[in-house]
């Protein structure tokens, strides 16, 4: 299909790739990993310690992250997250390769929109596989459709080496094919055109690259062999994820896409019914990808809120299709538009100031009739204005004013979101796309441990510690640099200079050692919010969080100001 290209789009790309690497790198080693990141991120390093770990199904992130370590001498946080943040950044080239089928202008509006988003933002923020699998997919699909079937089969034999998330968007992708197919004749007329025929290639091109490239990465050049059996050792994982359920809610997951979407939601709606009205040969088969990614994750026994990514993408490419057509602003209705939109955020801002007085309301209170009238108000008000615009000057005025105008307001609140996504407002506002069990005082308990160390051997790292009773990959991670060994139970008589016990400690331990108490795993209680705190959380991202404690002993002649001595 010929299509034009414009000016600066190459350009524009870039930038939105800054974006993206901006906001998935900035502060990107802040937040200690949690038990899964540090799960695998603890394998990496043992390969680049020249030990030989057992591998989970994520051999792309840990293969990929353990040169970082081994040039590095040794693992941190922001290593640990480097490769998945570098990755997720990137897909923002993937529309690119669909401006064929997209059009120039909703391809790069596509990758704005990824660069933007909460959701991606996050998983391309967490020591994992999941962004490396939907990134390396989509671009694998985009050579294809660029007939490059060995480019294709490249990035398709990373994208196996994706872990389990990579199961999902090819079932995902197998049923929306098959949907389609069996709905074309029904759709579409037999004597309408098709001008997004599928490319013909030699199944042969894609495969042997595919094969060479899963065999070649999947081992590291042939050092870390055991990594094949870690990318087959993903289709069980994600099999099993049907047996055993999630403590996730099925709430939480609908919930999480109007929350943190909503104006791509507000598009793709628009989007759709216009699609589905004409047959429209590029909004349907989105559609119905976007409808089967939704239910995949939702219906998925195990489903955690990172499994919407892959819901993301047709979300985010029925937006760009939808705002490419609000793009072009005639010269003479300039005037009239930017009336409109000033209108439109204006009553916008009055509705949200009063959302947001409800939070300090509660339902009977004196005032909280009045807010809500105000709220319900403003959004009557809004389109009864917009229906006045519409037969005063034109419906073409009053479309863009709501679009642009609800972009702007809705686009302020996704960028927000985004913020928060990325965890640099900090623990004490927690975001549904986090992970749970987050380590709250993992940073001060090894500036802690560094310090008895150099108190009592005068380096750091000179004090091994024993865990007694706590199972936890990221406590080892935040220790690493101590040789940290887990026991079931403690040997007194040992007299080891640094023990880290559960809440409930050793009352043996209190003679002779000094306990300081930390905040361990930080857990948001979603399930005990009720509908007032679900309110306040939207508006000021506040949520009842709960602590598992630890306590962190140290033997009494390490202290300076101990009168014991060894």
């Amino acid at each position: 299909m010929n299509y034009r290209r414009f000016k600066y789009e190459g350009w524009l790309y870039g930038l939105a790739f800054l974006l993206a690497l901006g906001l998935r790198l900035i502060g990107l080693g802040a937040m200690s990993l949690n038990d899964a990141e540090a799960s695998l991120a603890l394998q990496a390093l043992h390969l680049a310690q020249g030990l030989r770990p057992a591998l989970g199904p994520h051999p792309a992130y840990i293969l990929f992250t353990m040169p970082l370590f081994f040039l590095y001498g040794g693992g941190t946080n922001f290593l640990a997250r480097i490769v998945p943040a570098l990755v997720g950044s990137a897909l923002v080239f993937a529309p690119f390769l669909f401006a064929d089928r997209l059009k120039p202008r909703p391809s790069l509006l596509l990758a704005i929109f990824i660069a933007l988003d909460p959701g991606l933002t996050a998983i391309s923020r967490q020591a994992g596989s999941p962004i490396l699998a939907i990134t390396f997919l989509v671009v694998a699909l985009g050579f294809l459709n660029q007939n490059k079937p060995r480019l294709a089969g490249i990035f398709g034999g990373l994208a196996i080496l994706g872990g389990p998330a990579i199961w999902p968007g090819l079932i995902g992708l197998a049923i929306t094919w098959a949907i389609y197919q069996a709905a074309q004749p029904r759709i579409f007329s037999a004597d309408q055109d098709d001008d997004l025929q599928p490319v013909a290639f030699d199944p042969k091109e894609i495969l042997v690259p595919l094969a060479i490239t899963f065999f070649i990465a999947g081992t590291l050049f042939f050092i870390v062999p055991n990594g094949l059996s870690a990318a087959l050792s993903s289709i069980p994982a994600y099999l099993g994820g049907w047996i055993v359920p999630s403590n996730i809610h099925i709430s939480w997951l609908l919930l999480a896409l109007p929350v943190y979407e909503p104006f791509a939601i507000l598009l793709s709606i628009i989007a759709i019914i216009r699609g589905w009205s004409n047959g429209s040969r590029r909004v349907i088969p989105l559609s119905i990808w976007l409808a089967v990614s939704l239910l995949l994750a939702i219906f998925f026994p195990s489903h955690q809120i990172a499994d919407l990514a892959w819901t993301l993408i047709p979300l985010l490419a029925l937006s760009g299709l939808e705002l490419a057509r609000y793009l072009d602003v005639r010269f003479d209705e300039r005037r009239e538009t930017f009336g409109a939109i000033g209108l439109t955020v204006f009553l916008w801002i009055f509705g949200w100031l009063n959302f947001t007085s409800l939070v300090w309301l509660a339902p009977g209170q004196a005032g909280y009739s009045l807010r809500l009238g105000l709220v319900v108000g403003s959004l009557l008000l809004l389109i009864f204005s917009l229906l006045l615009v519409a037969f005063g000057w034109s419906v073409r005025i009053a479309q863009l004013g709501a679009v642009w105008g609800l972009g702007l307001g809705l686009g302020v609140f996704m960028l927000a979101g985004t913020i928060g996504s990325s965890g640099l407002h900090g623990l004490s506002h927690p975001e549904l796309w986090w992970p749970q069990n987050i380590p709250a005082q993992a940073q001060l308990l090894d500036a802690t441990v560094d310090d008895l160390s150099n108190w009592g051997r005068g380096y750091a790292n000179a004090v091994p510690v024993i865990i007694v009773g706590v199972d936890s990959p990221a406590l080892e991670w935040a220790l690493r640099d101590h040789q940290p060994s887990f026991v079931k139970t403690l040997d007194v008589t040992s007299a080891p200079e640094i023990v880290i016990t559960n809440f409930a400690g050793d009352p043996n331990l209190a003679a002779t050692y000094r306990g300081q108490d930390f905040t361990w795993r930080l857990t948001t209680s979603w399930e005990l919010a009720q509908p007032q705190n679900w309110l306040r959380w939207l508006v000021y991202r506040e949520m009842t969080q709960t602590g598992e404690s630890i306590i962190l002993w140290a033997r009494e002649d390490l202290f300076l100001n101990s009168k014991v001595r060894p």
